[in-house]
């Protein structure tokens, strides 16, 4: 791999998206009507609202990181530009970690956005230090662009992403414990939710944010997450194509 052609395709994304208005809708806008939505019916039931808080952050993340990454994604190959890439001597780690690393930067604002609406706004109570919920954050953002970036890969028109959603992440909403906590699932239920990485997400920052846990509490979660993150970007090399 060569660290200065990921750079420059990291850097051409970063400057297309900042030019894009719709992106910078999606990347600020949407996530801060969807969470006023659900947080401020929940305002008056603060109990409630402190212990489904976790679940919510990592869903709303990964929600919204997997749709900025896929879209924008399957944009570049719409505009032609993956395919010249493709074309070129440029490997496909390179191309992929360059989008990854410019997706992830417009992905990590969002979830800072979520984070501090979550906790300035609906004014939640938690525990654990916020260094430490930032940190798993991350790992989920890590995991979300390259879902979106995998799955956008078979896709042919924004339409399409948005029609893997209830495929790739309506199941991870379900089964990860944000709702039902995964161990009062039936059996087969359970056994779903251990293949999904919303349910490690959810955990993690479950221990820390409720039962005052700290990472190396969570470590397996975080662990895991990653590797998520990795078998996620190793699938989606595969799945790229030279034209």
């Amino acid at each position: 791999m060569s660290p200065d052609r990921t750079l420059a395709i990291a850097e051409r994304i970063i400057r297309q998206i900042v030019k894009d208005r719709r992106s910078a809708a999606l990347i600020i806008v949407a996530p801060l009507i969807v969470m006023s939505l659900v947080g401020f019916s929940l305002i008056d039931q603060k109990p409630i609202l402190n212990r489904v808080a976790p679940g919510l952050l990592g869903t709303f993340v990964m929600f919204f990181t997997f749709l900025l990454t896929g879209v924008s994604f399957l944009r570049e190959r719409a505009q032609g530009t993956l395919e010249r890439l493709m074309t070129t001597t440029v490997a496909r780690g390179d191309i992929l970690v360059g989008y990854l690393l410019g997706f992830l930067l417009f992905a990590t604002i969002q979830a800072a956005v979520i984070l501090t609406f979550t906790i300035v706004a609906l004014q939640i109570e938690y525990h654990g230090n916020i260094i430490e919920i930032v940190a798993v954050l991350l790992l989920v953002v890590v995991v979300a662009v390259n879902l979106g970036i995998f799955v956008s890969t078979f896709a042919n028109n924004e339409f399409q992403v948005v029609q893997f959603i209830p495929i790739v992440l309506l199941p991870q909403i379900f089964l990860s414990g944000v709702i039902i906590p995964t161990d009062q699932m039936p059996a087969v239920m359970e056994a779903i939710s251990v293949v999904l990485p919303l349910t490690y997400a959810v955990e993690g920052l479950r221990e820390i944010m409720v039962m005052d846990q700290s990472l190396a509490d969570v470590w397996t979660d975080l662990v895991i997450l990653a590797g998520f993150g990795l078998g996620l970007l190793i699938a989606a090399v595969a799945t790229l194509r030279r034209t």
